[in-house]
């Protein structure tokens, strides 16, 4: 019986996600969810009391919020441009087949805060993420103001070319993930130059 009633709100869930993904939040009927899911309008009501409910669910249980624990086969030593590569490439926000992660905490996180909460958290992870990686491939020592710089300029890259699927389809991500390469490179060569004053300058300066 809990296999079933589980099953039947796992179809709620899809067919709200594709849903929202396609027509938005404000614009998807509780009845359209009901038959996509092909269950009676009264069972969404049974497990989820408002339609914000269903929203809330799938970015709790859908949105990833913490994409990688664990960086050490993603750095490449000495070298940051490729270790940022790699790490896009792991966490494959652009092509991720949930469509909560490619459209709909985009369109939705201006105006739910649930959803935007999230966004922050994912957003907060991924430049955690970043920095971790920077710090472990950098060929020299870099200030960790610079590696917070750096990171917060990889992050916002990684979401900006997440969201090109959205906007000009997937023909569109080669070259997006062509220009992250470029990114990369970039951010690498902006950290050599802030490596940090050496000992003896800095406690000059102090």
């Amino acid at each position: 019986m809990r296999s079933t009633a589980q099953a039947a709100r796992t179809r709620i869930l899809d067919a709200a996600e594709a849903l929202f993904a396609e027509q938005g939040f404000d614009s998807t009927a509780t009845t359209a969810i009901a038959t996509a899911a092909h269950v009676p309008k009264g069972l969404i009501f049974y497990y989820f009391p408002t339609k914000e409910a269903i929203l809330d669910a799938l970015i709790a249980e859908r949105l990833p919020t913490e994409p990688i624990s664990d960086v050490v086969a993603l750095v490449a030593p000495g070298d940051p441009a490729t270790s940022l590569v790699n790490l896009d490439t792991a966490l494959n926000l652009g092509q991720n087949d949930s469509s909560v992660l490619r459209v709909i905490i985009w369109r939705e996180a201006e105006t739910h805060t649930d959803v935007r909460t999230h966004v922050r958290t994912l957003r907060a992870h991924l430049h955690d993420t970043t920095m971790r990686v920077l710090q472990a491939s950098s060929p020299a020592p870099v200030s960790v103001s610079a590696v917070r710089t750096a990171a917060t300029a990889w992050v916002s890259a990684m979401l900006s070319a997440a969201t090109t699927d959205r906007l000009f389809g997937r023909d569109g991500l080669p070259r997006a993930h062509e220009e992250l390469q470029n990114v990369a490179r970039l951010i690498a060569a902006g950290m050599s130059g802030m490596t940090p004053l050496p000992r003896m300058l800095a406690r000059a300066w102090t």
